[in-house]
This record gives C-alpha cells, structure tokens and sequence, in this order.
C-alpha cells in the first residue's frame, strides 16, 4: 500500500484511494490553509486547521431513503427558527452518566494486547520526505531534487520559516535531571514524541512531547506556564501529566503518561490489512468507543477545558479499557488568544472565525464516529462541513438513528448541535441499544431521562396514549407542579392558568391539559408561544405532535415527531410516535421499520409496536403476519389479555376458518383472562363459526372447539351453554330473552 500525498493526511492508498482522506491517488494534493499544528503519537504528518476562507460553504443535503424516515418533513426548531449566535454553546449538562464497561453492557469489544514500549521506537528515527512540510504555511519542505535527497534542515521555499526534521533528542540523554530518553516514537506536528525511563520513579515509561516555540526560550517559558493546568487533569480516561521539563538545549517538554495500548486509527489499519479493502468497525463496536471516551470530554468541559482535536489517532485502547491522549490542543473555554489545534475533517467549520466551544468538541466526537463507521472518502473536501447522504451510505439507511444523531452532531450551526458531552452521550447508549437488539424474546426496559414508560393495555394509540414527557426537575416551576393534581382536565387548566410564574414547564402541562379538554387550538399556541422563547425546545414540537393528532392534522404529526426524532435520536417515544402519524398517514413501510425498532429495542414499547405492526399487516392482508405480531407479545404484559383476544378474533376469521383455526381460538380465549361477559361472547362468536363449519361438512370429530368436540350435535350443546352463560350476565332483560331464545332454537332436542 502506498502513502497517501494529501498534506495533513497519513493516510495510506488502497484501491486507487487513500483510506483515510478518501482522496484519488493521483489527486493533486489540496492546499489546506492552518491556523495551527497539532501532532500526536501515532501521527505522521502535520494536522491543519480549516480556514473559514478557503473553505466552500456547502450546503446540507435533504436526506432521503427508500423506507428511512429522514425523507419525511420537518418542523423547523433551532437556527431554523432564529438568527446566529442567539444562543449560548458552551453550556454545561446537568446529568452524569455513569460508565460500567467498555461497551456498557451491551457490546463485547475484543481486548487490545499492551504493547511492549521499547518495540515502538522508531528505527531509524527519520520523517519520510513525502511527510515534511512547513509549520507555518503547510508547504512541502526537505523534498528530493534530482539526485539529491530531501534535506533534514533548513528553510521554507516559500515563505522561510526554518524547519528541522532530525531529533533533538540522542538516546541516553537526560531530560531534566531524571528522564533518560531510549529513543523516538513518533513526529507529529510539534515536533518528536520521544519514549524515556524516569529514574526517580523506579525506571516506569513516560512519553515527552515538545511544545511550540522550542527556539525561543521566552516564549518556552510562556508555553510551559500556560499548560500548567494540564498537569492537574486528573480522569481515568485521560492520558496523565506528570511533568513540564527543559532539555539543556533550552527546549521545553510535556512529560505525559506511557499508554501502550493502540490507537483506533490503527486498528482501522490493522482490519483494512487484513481484509485487503477498507474495512470500517463494527457499528456497535465504534460507538461503544465514543461512549466510552465521553465521559473524558465532560470531565474536562466540567473543569473549564477544551479538547479541541479529537480524532481516532488520539484515542488508544488498552486492553479493555480506552484512554483520550495529547492534550496538547486542550485550551481553557473563553480563550480566543492562544493558537487553535485541529484536524481537517474533524474541526468545526466556525473554529477558524468564532473559537473552540463545547459544541465545537462535540462536532470533533461526531467525524470521528463517521470515520470509524464507514468509509468516509471525501472528509477532508467535498465532505469536510457535511455528511453523506442514506443513498451515498448503506449504512446511514439501515441505521437511521445513528444517521440522525451524528447530522446533530455535526450540525453546521453550532448551537443546533448537542450542547454537552453528557447529552450526546445519553442519547448515543439509546442507539447503541437499538443497534445491539435482537427479536430474541428479552422484554428488559430501560427509563428514559426525558419521556414516560408507555403503559398500553390495548391497540389503542391516540395522542393520550403515546408516552408523556417527564417534569423537568431544573424548571423553576417544578416544586409548584408537583403540587397541581386534578382529575377533572378543566379544573387543571384552570389551576395552570394561575401559575405565579410561566415557564416553559407550566405551558408544557397546560397545553397537555388543553388536549385533554379538546382545546386543540389553545395547545397549539401553548406550543408555539415557547417556541418564541426558546427555538430549540424540541418538547414544545413533540407536544404539537400531539394535538396534531388530537386535530386529525396527520402531516403535521408526521412533521413534528420526525423533528423531535432528529434532536433525541437514542430515545424510542418519537420513533413510536412517528410510526403512528406514519401509519395514519399511509407510510406504511416508514411505520413498520419504525414499529419493529420500538418493538425489538425496549420491552416497554414491544406491547404497542406490536400492535401497530398487527394493524398493518391486516392493511395489507397479512393476516398470517397480522398472528405473529399479537403473539409476540408477552404474559407478562398488561397488553397480553387484548392481544389474545384479538388473535382470537383473527382466527376465527369471516366464516372460512378451519377446525384447527377455531381450536387455537378457543385456547387464546383461555390465555386471555377475559371478563366473563367477554369471554362468553368469544366462545359463543367460535362455536357459531365452528356449527357452520360442521353443518357444511367441514367438522372434526378429533378438534375440540371450546371444550366439545367439532361435530354438529356437540357444538350445538356447547353454543347453547354459552348463549345460557350470556343470558345469565346481562343486565338487559331483552337482552337475557334473546340470548334465551337464541339457546332453545339451537339445542340438539329442538330438532328431533
């Protein structure tokens, strides 16, 4: 395989493209214009930032799919509905999620060995040619001419800024009194990463990476004082400092942590070698490793700090566990004077123009998800501010959330994306979850943060049914609400309009209460009165979702709930309610995908999946698949007796039902657990069916239908105890005398 010749990528070519940067082989290497250089272990070649100038603004293609709902409309929220800059980006999440395992229980990730540190040294420690370019204008530097070889030293061509590719570093050399260097590791774009031994601390590996400026002792110093706060970075999942040095040259030194596990950069590699053509990893596995390395990103973000170049070559694995490395490019939020490290195809497009945020991170966590899960040609250009669409990506199609929420992610506007690592992370283990289900019969639930445990009974699913939001314990109101109980929906309108105060809470609750009085309409203004307020309040557009349905207003159900999909794509209460406004609106093949992952994912959401999955088949004469889909649904759940009932009901059919149709009708009535009355009425609906049957000379001596055998003599003596038992439960008088008559007319002596 050979290199790939873009700057800024170390990339390497396989089937006439490079498996990183996805450029041609032949492609004339694209000028990238840097506001800085960032370089890490493992790296090969300088990483530069986007500059606002150079770069196309490129506009977000309307993703489409044959049967994904992203080709479905959208009610406008966020930058949508507002001008830039009008709401805050760097603003902290309020919950914690807990990490157990890598792959949260849900995924096995394979192990990675612990590499031996001395057999990572580079031998010889040389930068190839086709990797050097100037620090400060990313020309190509120390190049072969003719005869002869590149240069190690010297000056740029173009603009020069000296350069400087050998080590400073010799082998043996001591570091600040106690670090003796073994030899390099790798050269990125501040210079040589060097492997040493720390005498003081029992020979244990460290890493010494340089910093900016190494010629300039002033400005050495500066760097050194600046990074101080590195070294009080303390998280499991991020790499440690354990000290700042000075080489007797004056240089000055980061000494980090030795992490000798591998990078996820490399372990595409290593699967593209084997496999011989890229070869993305696995969808659950990739994101198992961002919710793993999450946590990292909120713990800096909780302490003032930024990443800032997040990419797959600075997350190693060791073992079973995963480590954030180079904190080189970390910066405290707010600061808009020191230089900016980040990677094209990864940095946020607004980095160059408005500064690093934690919307800015976020974005960086999204293109290293693409990258790990598909093979990304065209990051770094055509690619660079946007995503692929479903039909350019397989996978985006069969993976519609994980589609969803990396568009979130990466969304061109900053405040249109996740605002803390903690959020993303949440909603990442929704689809993780969703990756990893299976139809193996596991009814396990998992409580959402945002939405109620939907407890259906039966088929019905109108807007009351669909799951509610939960109380958001931040809203000022909260206390207040909690107090305001009514069962009487007028009484509570009533009691929300004297709220003392009105947050977005009390208009949440009284537009709920509106729908439950019929007042579509004052719901609908509840709705858009805090979208006023807030453009990026996705409940506001899930609670018009809802009296879009109350009002029969199906494309404005279907608008809604596909925005709110888009904003909360790990949770299964907008994909639920969309399946709904799409059944209703004949989308049935949207719905049914979308009915089948509510159904496989939590246990909680198979009862009503279930059934709408039931529904459709029978819309499409699948009576067969219609069966299935009531059978799937568990004893255990509160839906099991109307399931039963309704499988029953199918069986029996419109009078062509055979012997053993009418046998298994008889026994889904005994699953059920049906009142009396409506158990009567079943067994009296199979025998009347099964008498037809019998009398045209479709019977079955050896079928037992309700308890009698399927001949014309039995089910009429069972048919009359049933229409006796109905008689005897009606409080009817007409009623008992018809039921009455119906049994004398039937009993086998009436014929004799």
């Amino acid at each position: 395989m050979a290199d790939c010749t873009q700057p800024g990528c170390n990339g390497q070519i396989l089937d006439g493209y490079c498996d990183v940067c996805g450029m041609a082989a032949s492609a004339v290497p694209a000028t990238a214009s840097a506001s800085a250089i960032a370089g890490q272990p493992g790296g090969n070649g300088p990483s530069a930032a986007l500059s606002s100038a150079g770069a196309a603004a490129l506009s977000m293609r309307t993703p489409s799919g044959r049967v994904t709902s992203s080709r479905l409309g959208t009610v406008p929220l966020g930058s949508q509905r507002t001008t830039s800059g009008s709401r805050r980006t760097q603003r902290l999440g309020v919950r914690r999620s807990g990490s157990t395992s890598l792959g949260a229980g849900l995924v096995s990730v394979p192990p990675v060995p612990t590499l031996d540190p001395a057999a990572a040294l580079m031998d010889p420690a040389v930068v190839a040619e086709r990797k050097r370019y100037c620090a400060n204008c990313q020309s190509p530097v120390g190049r072969a001419k003719g005869d002869q070889p590149g240069r190690t030293k010297g000056f740029c061509p173009k603009c020069r800024t000296p350069f400087d590719f050998d080590p400073r570093l010799k082998p043996g050399m001591l570091v600040g009194g106690q670090y003796e260097v073994a030899g390099c590791l790798a050269h990125g774009g501040m210079g040589w990463i060097y492997l040493a031994r720390d005498r003081n601390v029992n020979g244990r590996w460290v890493v010494l990476k340089g910093l900016l400026n190494a010629g300039d002792p002033d400005a050495s110093r500066a760097a050194v004082a600046e990074k101080q706060y590195l070294a009080e970075v303390e998280h499991p999942l991020i790499v440690e400092i354990y000290n700042f040095v000075t080489a007797p040259d004056g240089a000055s030194y980061i000494v980090m942590e030795y992490v000798g596990g591998t990078s996820l950069n490399d372990l595409i590699r290593q699967r593209t070698s084997q496999q011989g053509t890229y070869s993305p990893l696995p969808v659950d596995q990739a994101i198992a490793y961002m919710v793993e390395v999450l946590p990292a990103f909120s713990y800096l973000h909780a302490s003032g700090l930024l990443y800032c170049d997040f990419k797959p070559a600075n997350v190693i694995q060791v073992a079973e566990s995963v480590k954030l490395i180079d904190l080189g490019g970390v910066r405290r939020i707010g600061d808009d004077e020191t230089p900016i490290y980040g990677t094209v195809g990864f940095q946020a497009p607004e980095v160059p123009r408005d500064g690093c945020t934690i919307a800015s991170d976020i974005y960086t966590v999204g293109r290293t998800l693409a990258v790990l899960v598909f093979e990304f040609k065209g990051s770094t250009n055509e690619y660079v501010d946007r995503l692929p669409t479903p039909e350019e990506v397989p996978l985006f199609a069969e993976h519609d959330s994980l589609y969803r929420l990396l568009l979130r992610s990466t969304a061109t506007n900053p405040e249109d994306r996740f605002q803390s690592a903690d959020e993303l992370r949440e909603q990442l283990l929704g689809v993780l979850r969703e990756v990893t289900s299976r139809d193996d019969g596991d009814f396990r639930s998992v409580p959402s943060t945002y939405f109620d445990t939907p407890a259906i009974s039966s088929d019905e699913l109108g807007w009351a049914e669909l799951p509610g939001l939960r109380a958001d314990v931040t809203d000022p109101m909260a206390s207040w609400l909690s107090g305001i109980t009514s069962d009487d929906p007028a009484r509570l309108v009533s009691l929300l309009d004297g709220a003392p105060e009105q947050t977005a809470a009390v208009r949440l609750a009284r537009a709920r209460a509106a729908l439950a009085v019929g007042d579509v309409t004052r719901a609908k203004a509840e709705c858009d009165a805090l979208l006023e307020l807030d453009p990026w309040d996705w409940r506001a557009v899930w609670t018009n979702g809802l009296a879009a349905l109350a009002g029969g207003d199906t494309p404005g159900a279907v608008s809604a709930f596909n925005s709110v999909y888009g904003q909360v794509p790990g949770e299964l209460a907008p994909k639920l309610a969309l399946a709904r406004a799409c059944e209703l609106a004949d989308e049935r093949e949207v719905a049914g995908r979308l009915y089948a992952v509510c159904s496989r994912t939590d246990g909680a959401y198979l009862p009503p999946a279930q059934f709408g999955l039931a529904r459709l088949a029978l819309a499409d004469g699948r009576r067969a698949d219609a069966l299935a889909a009531l059978g799937r649904i568990p004893p255990v759940s509160r839906a099991y007796g109307e399931s039963r009932r309704q499988r029953a009901s199918l069986l029996v059919g419109d009078g062509t039902a055979t012997p053993d149709d009418l046998a298994a009708a008889s026994v889904e009535v005994d699953r059920a657990g049906l009142a009396p009355r409506e158990r009567t009425a079943l067994q009296i609906e199979i025998l009347e069916a099964a008498l037809t049957a019998a009398s045209s000379g479709g019977g079955d001596p050896s079928a037992r239908v309700a308890d009698v055998a399927m001949t014309v003599p039995e089910v009429r003596v069972g048919l009359e105890r049933a229409y006796r038992s109905a008689a005897r439960l009606s409080d009817d008088p007409a009623e008992r005398i018809a039921f009455v008559d119906r049994a004398n007319a039937v009993r086998p002596r009436t014929l004799t």
